[in-house]
């Protein structure tokens, strides 16, 4: 295709949306929008450049209501206040579906295959499979943790180091995850984690890149933008060998033959059927895992260790739990179960982003994984989807829910800019006659979308939730840590309704002087 063709196809793009703009006939407001095709793509350009303020405004204007906002070529909708959020989580699947609503967000078709959004079972794996299996587990997870930390840190004697948080994070997070996903020696091979980085790094990115084209360029474009093809022959270079292996293994003697690991490629091959149990089936879906376990995890874990290096004051409370428990119960999952200021503490990072140094303010960052909405929906039911006021989005239309606002909204929670590391545990301790189990960091709701809500929560997060408590308690009580420039956190990088830590924030890091808590029980 001649640069000719591509501007022809972009100013049919302009008119097609156009002819949209002109046929679109609704009742539900517009946070930011125009009433003509030139101030209609000035708008979504800025949805591009400042997608949390538009939500903020959204949210602030259209309180319990629904309002729309522009992206290049159509409407998306945004729903707000709990009743909502609720209804739309517990729609289902033929109604509003998750699977389609993730599938747009990175052009799944392009970027990892639509089979994976299509036939989904990666999330029933990571349910019956790692998430029953994480006690099992979880003394690989802990040695895994011990030697990525030494491998990756690289420090020598008790001198101070500055370490880019970032790509440190997401090497230690790839080499604990895989320790379950493929075990040794594979999780340890650097070619390998670079490959499951870079694919990782690629999906968002490329996919956010197609998803500007307008719908008759993706197919052109789309595959010429990704590396889903180039990825999976380089995976099945590492992959292939392990799997071909485990698939001879159990066609011989059953799925239940002595020594089979406890891994992620055994739990894909037991759902797997047909064209679903090959090697590069299966390959793919090992890709599609690490991609959502490395991005949000280590995110997440980047985050904290922001928060908690801008707010040293948490560390002696948090190192003195995480001390007293491992002397009394050893390193176990359920041990960390007992650590409820440690769990309080990462889920206000979570709850909250900073970006003015050592404060925060309605300048929010957004979640750790990164979205101002959340709960993402493409309606499918054929006559739409109608709440219980009566108001409808069209059939084919894209819905989500306003995350982060809810997140810093007063009605939600007491002094909500500001960072409040033991906020949860107190709820927890209130006697209010509240679950307590609303207030883990596993815990969704109406006020707290981390991690979704309703039947399409993350089904990961249990498993994430245990990486991340383990990484920082050990980072505790093994070293010491301290901002770049005290008190001044790493100001977050967004585009469009994305944020994300800031992937050049330094923080400072020794090896702690006295005794080692590494071993588990």
């Amino acid at each position: 295709m001649t640069i000719l063709d591509i501007s022809t196809s972009l100013a049919v793009g302009s008119a097609i949306t156009l002819l949209f703009l002109l046929f679109t006939t609704t009742t539900i407001p517009a946070a930011l929008g125009g009433s003509n095709i030139f101030t209609y793509h000035l708008a979504a350009l800025r949805l591009l450049w400042n997608g949390a303020d538009v939500i903020q405004r959204g949210y602030t204007e259209y309180r319990d209501g629904l309002y729309r906002i522009p992206k290049l070529y159509r409407w998306d909708y945004v729903a707000n206040g709990k009743k909502r959020i609720a209804e739309v989580a517990d729609a289902p699947e033929d109604v509003l579906s998750f699977n389609y609503g993730v599938e747009d967000i990175i052009q799944a078709d392009y970027t990892i295959g639509h089979k994976m959004t299509s036939y989904p079972h990666n999330a029933t794996v990571v349910r019956a499979g790692l998430t029953r299996n994480l006690g099992r587990c979880f003394p690989q997870v802990m040695d895994e943790i011990i030697h990525a930390f030494d491998d990756v840190l690289a420090l020598e004697d008790e001198d101070w180091k500055l370490i880019q948080v970032m790509p440190a994070t997401m090497q230690i997070v790839a080499r604990t995850s895989n320790r379950v996903f493929v075990g040794l020696p594979l999780c340890r091979d650097q070619k390998y984690l670079d490959l499951i980085l870079n694919y990782t790094v690629t999906v968002f990115t490329r996919g956010t890149l197609i998803g500007l084209l307008p719908s008759f360029l993706k197919p052109i474009l789309g595959p010429l933008i990704s590396t889903r093809k180039s990825s999976l022959r380089h995976a099945l270079k590492f992959l292939q060998p392990l799997i071909d292996e485990r698939l001879a293994k159990d066609d011989e003697c059953g799925s239940d033959w002595p020594g089979r690991p406890h891994d992620l490629v055994s739990w894909l091959i037991d759902v797997a059927e047909g064209e679903e149990r090959t090697t590069s089936a299966l390959t793919l879906r090992v890709l599609a895992t690490n991609m959502a376990a490395i991005h949000n995890t280590s995110m997440t874990l980047t985050s904290a260790l922001f928060d908690l290096t801008a707010h040293p004051e948490y560390i002696s409370p948090l190192r003195d739990e995480v001390e007293r428990v491992i002397t009394e119960q050893g390193w176990s999952k359920s041990s960390l179960g007992s650590m409820h200021q440690l769990d309080s503490f990462i889920r206000e990072s979570q709850r909250l982003t900073g970006t003015a140094p050592g404060q925060y303010n309605h300048a929010y960052r957004g979640s750790a994984q990164g979205r101002s909405v959340q709960m993402p929906r493409k309606v499918v039911g054929k006559d739409g989807f109608t709440f219980s006021d009566g108001l409808t989005i069209p059939r084919g239309s894209y819905l989500t829910v306003s995350a982060i606002p809810v997140q810093y909204d007063i009605s939600n929670y007491e002094h909500p800019n500001e960072f409040d590391g033991f906020r949860f545990s107190r709820m927890r301790n209130d006697n209010t006659g509240e679950s307590v189990f609303t207030r883990h960091m596993v815990s969704t709701g109406t006020d707290h979308l981390v991690f979704g809500h309703g039947r399409h929560a993350c089904p990961g997060r249990f498993f994430a939730a245990t990486e991340i408590k383990a990484m920082l308690a050990y980072i505790l009580i093994n070293y010491d840590v301290r901002s770049e420039t005290e008190g001044v956190r790493p100001p977050e990088q967004c585009w469009g309704l994305l944020r994300w830590p800031n992937p050049w924030g330094k923080v400072l890091i020794r090896k702690r002087r006295g005794r080692q808590f590494g071993e588990t029980k």
